[in-house]
């Protein structure tokens, strides 16, 4: 796709002309533009629907969540006054006792509830609040093993938000110790020769830049136009010119440029091939940026609904997803609702109990107290 400037509709590609084809700088070129294009539209789609898709999940989802969860503790209850009617054989009980540990552990996963972890403790002889310690202190020495940081007392391992936060802290912190500790050490001959060509060639950067900016402020100086509409246009399209040049953006400068008809294809297939490559290396930072702004929106989007870690998501996918997590809800709470009035029907209760087949490793045989 290429890129067209919103005024004009005129696209910023370099053309190539029929006694030369595109130079390997120039088909650089041409390509980031495609690629920060394509970036620019997937980060507007995102921008778009995060908020709408945040909506949704507040307003349609979470509350079907929480009536699950709350059935789910109903039910587990309702399978608990079972376990205490005469005439329950002990094969029964045991069947009923592992789903009343799994329903409180996935009740308690979401909210604490006192009742819950005293019916968790009745049929496994353990304390809820100390086997999630202990799983939690399982799972941040895993997580202290492999990342080879330690992520501190304080952190909340039950808040994938706490646990990134720390993790980011101590990136971070490493990341200053290092840079101090390279600071003090006397650099090599070559280590200072490759600071110096990163300085110039920054500078350089810096002037391609502000070269391109200079053109624009000459020409769209609004106290220079006499006529009121055209000085109204050129301030507001001086102002776009400001925002690029304080953000580095060289790509919108030269779609304004364009728009102003500073640039053509002939202008921009004469670029000299040192300053093309000054214009790539500013454009490849563009699109490293944008690649940044993209993957913060995506990894607050995994924290926000719970994703895996590294879940390859796009806005279209989300909302599929979204949609399916309320049908599923939707359908757990029509099959929770009427397992509850199966539980306290002691027949249909016995004739369920005799189709479910438990599975040990899903369902583990407890020592109950029947």
């Amino acid at each position: 796709m290429d890129l067209f400037d919103d005024a004009r509709n005129l696209p910023i590609q370099i053309e190539a002309r029929a006694s030369a084809p595109l130079s390997k700088e120039q088909k650089s070129f041409n390509s980031l533009i495609r690629k920060i294009e394509a970036r620019r539209a997937e980060l507007a789609e995102w921008q778009a629907t995060r908020p709408l898709v945040a909506q949704t999940y507040t307003r349609d989802l979470l509350p079907l969540q929480e009536q699950c969860t709350e059935l789910q503790g109903r039910l587990a209850m309702a399978y608990d006054a079972a376990c205490e009617r005469k005439g329950v054989t002990k094969g029964e009980r045991k069947k009923l006792a592992a789903l009343i540990v799994e329903l409180t552990e996935a009740v308690l996963e979401f909210r604490a509830d006192d009742a819950l972890k005293q019916l968790f403790a009745k049929y496994t002889q353990a304390d809820f609040d100390e086997q999630e310690a202990e799983r939690q202190g399982d799972m941040k020495a895993m997580l202290e093993e492999v990342l080879g940081m330690e992520l501190g007392d304080d952190v909340d391992m039950t808040s994938r938000e706490d646990i990134l936060k720390q993790l980011e802290a101590q990136f971070h912190a490493q990341r200053e110790a290092q840079q101090a500790a390279a600071s003090t050490r006397r650099k090599s001959r070559r280590e200072e020769e490759r600071e110096a060509k990163l300085e110039a060639e920054q500078k350089q950067l810096s002037q391609s830049i502000r070269e391109v900016f200079r053109k624009l402020a000459s020409a769209l100086h609004p106290d220079r136009e006499p006529d009121p509409a055209e000085r109204t246009r050129k301030t507001a399209l001086m102002q776009r010119a400001n925002t690029a040049y304080e953000n580095g953006n060289l790509l919108q400068l030269l779609e304004l440029q364009l728009e102003l008809e500073h640039i053509d294809q002939a202008h921009l297939a004469s670029i000299a091939p040192e300053r093309l490559k000054h214009y790539i290396k500013i454009l490849k930072g563009q699109l490293a940026d944008l690649d940044t702004e993209i993957e913060s929106i995506e990894h607050g989007i995994i924290i926000d609904f719970g994703l895996p870690p590294f879940a390859a998501i796009r806005p279209k996918d989300l909302q599929v997803m979204l949609a399916q997590d309320i049908r599923t809800c939707n359908d757990q709470i029509v099959a929770l609702q009427q397992q509850i009035e199966v539980a306290t029907d002691p027949k249909e209760l016995k004739a369920w109990l005799k189709t479910l087949r438990m599975h040990r490793r899903a369902y583990p045989d407890f020592d109950t107290p029947f």
